[in-house]
């Protein structure tokens, strides 16, 4: 189900909403195809198929939503080629060198609103998860930028739901140390963290204005060059590791889990409880919260521990020497 994975803290006080008053509440905000003349849309989707007509899953007290977008791309090429076509017929026809900005504006607009209808759309869709017990919500983005938007469509959701009490306070998880500082020390060090090892694929990122970087693919890390490379100066902004032999996955710089892969023993469990549902979801949907449940404890717990709100965080330099 999950790519990705981007965490975000709960306020202690967050109470789940009625979930026939959220239902309501995004279908108000359902998706709908771009029109002809429509560069994007965003709206929610059943996290269950288009067999369903659910937005809000509850599956084993865990929240599951799914948010599509849809977007019509024009090649900036055409636009660029379709605008000086309408800039050289003004000049032809009015004698004028010189075009106002206001009118190449308005051919541009002109342009996109002819070529949108033959543009082709593409759509993209992202999952979000939360467990009101833990006080966490993970989004399926490989960045924070790319998280910020849904979490914001699910924010404003919430205040729209009747009764539903103030709004619901998200920090980012912080940790007492910076995952690029602990990748360096893992690398430096060639030991990988409880229950954790360190896989063939990594970036390290020198940190002057050249940004000269260093990629490993498939290549034991275990080797001299590595730690010569982290001595000299690079930081680790991504780093290939498995969780207890049953999650892989690259984490990022800033804390933020890419290329999420459940590996084999998962899959096993997930095949024979296969059939047990409809179309394995509410499965697949337990099994994925029940091994990131685990996972992100752990992997906060590797990076000295969840920073507390306000607080700084621990002197990364003795850790990385």
């Amino acid at each position: 189900m999950f790519k990705n994975a981007c965490f975000f803290r709960v306020a202690e006080d967050f109470v789940l909403p009625d979930l026939a008053a959220l239902e309501r509440v995004l279908h108000k905000a359902r998706f709908v195809p771009c029109g002809p003349t429509q560069p994007e849309s965003t709206g929610w989707v059943p996290p269950r198929g288009n067999k369903s007509k659910v937005l809000a899953e509850l599956v084993a007290g865990h929240l599951i939503l799914k948010q599509c977008t849809e977007k019509r791309a024009v090649p900036a090429s055409a636009i660029k080629a379709a605008v000086e076509e309408k800039v050289e017929r003004y000049q032809q026809e009015t004698g004028n060198e010189r075009v106002p900005a206001k009118l190449k504006k308005e051919f541009k607009e002109e342009v996109l609103l002819d070529l949108l209808p033959r543009a082709f759309s593409k759509r993209a869709t992202t999952l979000l998860w939360l467990d009101p017990r833990e006080r966490l919500l993970v989004v399926d983005a490989g960045s924070l930028a790319g998280a910020d938007r849904i979490v914001s469509s699910f924010l404003a959701a919430l205040l729209e739901v009747p009764g539903a009490g103030p709004a619901l306070d998200l920090q980012l998880v912080q940790t007492q140390t910076s995952p690029a500082a602990s990748m360096a020390h893992w690398l430096a060090t060639r030991e990988a963290p409880w229950r954790f090892t360190v896989d063939r694929d990594c970036e390290l990122k020198a940190a002057d204005e050249q940004k000269s970087t260093v990629r490993y693919s498939r290549h034991t890390l275990e080797i001299d060059e590595v730690a010569q490379h982290i001595a000299a100066g690079k930081v680790p902004t991504q780093l290939a590791m498995t969780w207890n032999d049953r999650v892989s996955f690259v984490l990022g710089e800033a804390g933020q889990i890419r290329k999420l892969k459940m590996l084999d023993v998962v899959l096993k469990a997930a095949e024979d409880a296969k059939g047990k549902d409809d179309e394995g979801f509410d499965t697949n949907a337990a099994i994925l919260t029940g091994e990131l449940s685990a996972l992100i404890p752990d992997l906060l717990e590797a990076l000295g521990g969840e920073l507390s709100p306000g607080a700084a965080p621990a002197n990364e330099a003795a850790l990385a020497a």
